[in-house]
């Protein structure tokens, strides 16, 4: 008897990170606020509202990609903010957003940040002036160099291979100096999935006990928490979003 061998699994490099479809992951997520949106917002603002405004002097988002709104949360907080993104489309996106002006889909993200978070600037353009956009992925990360670092969706949504994942969430919590702060969300129980109707992107499914597997050897004051799936989104196959803070000992 025989059996079939296993496909490979599909990994990080495997992708076409420069030809991510930001204007159909827009149109299919961010071009107006989902019930998940507003449960990450509520989330990571009480994050950052501990601590003091202006007192993080450097803050990373990695794999910052074109969601504008975890860059928001961290100007309350945060004088400095790399978003790390590999991929040129993505790039591209945030560069016009910067250099041009946000897109008037993103203001009512802004309002609920600043409703949450009075210590963000008045205006969305002046939250966004803290963002530099800075080529390179989680391998290019210098260990300690900064005060906070947040993950929006990205070591779960790169890999099909846990092994891989693992690598990505380690390099993320080696991103801060210790005593650094890490906040996260993830897409729970995620496939493999599809952005309308291209490619299809690699992904690895992770559970709460995953998350917790994971983060607990290399973290110490892990907190994690869960939203429902999100049934106005499209059907990326996931069954809800997991939420994290931890910090680097």
């Amino acid at each position: 008897m025989t059996t079939e061998p296993r496909p490979a699994l599909r990994r990080n490099g495997d992708a076409d990170w420069d030809a991510w479809p930001v204007a159909e992951y827009l149109a299919e997520n961010y071009r107006h606020m989902h019930p998940c949106d507003v449960g990450v917002i509520h989330h990571h603002s009480g994050f950052y509202r501990q601590f003091a405004p202006g007192s993080i002097s450097r803050s990373l988002e990695l794999g910052a990609g074109p969601n504008l709104y975890p860059l928001m949360l961290a100007a309350g907080a945060s004088r400095h903010i790399d978003a790390l993104e590999p991929g040129s489309a993505g790039r591209a996106y945030l560069r016009e957003q910067l250099e041009r002006g946000p897109e008037d889909t993103w203001e009512p993200f802004y309002a609920l940040c600043r409703s949450l978070d009075p210590a963000l600037p008045a205006t969305l353009e002046e939250a966004l002036a803290k963002v530099h956009v800075v080529p390179g992925d989680a391998g290019d990360l210098v260990d300690g160099r900064y005060d906070t670092a947040s993950m929006n969706f990205v070591a779960e949504s790169v890999t099909e291979d846990f092994g891989e994942f693992t690598a990505l969430c380690d390099a993320f919590v080696r991103s801060v100096r210790p005593g650094g702060r890490l906040v996260a969300s993830f897409m729970e129980r995620m496939p493999s999935y599809r952005i309308g109707s291209g490619p299809v992107w690699p992904a690895c499914p992770v559970d709460e006990p995953a998350l917790r597997a994971v983060f607990a050897p290399r973290t110490v004051a892990l907190r994690t928490s869960r939203l429902a799936k999100d049934r106005t989104l499209p059907e990326y196959g996931d069954t809800g979003v997991l939420l994290l803070t931890a910090e680097r000992p």
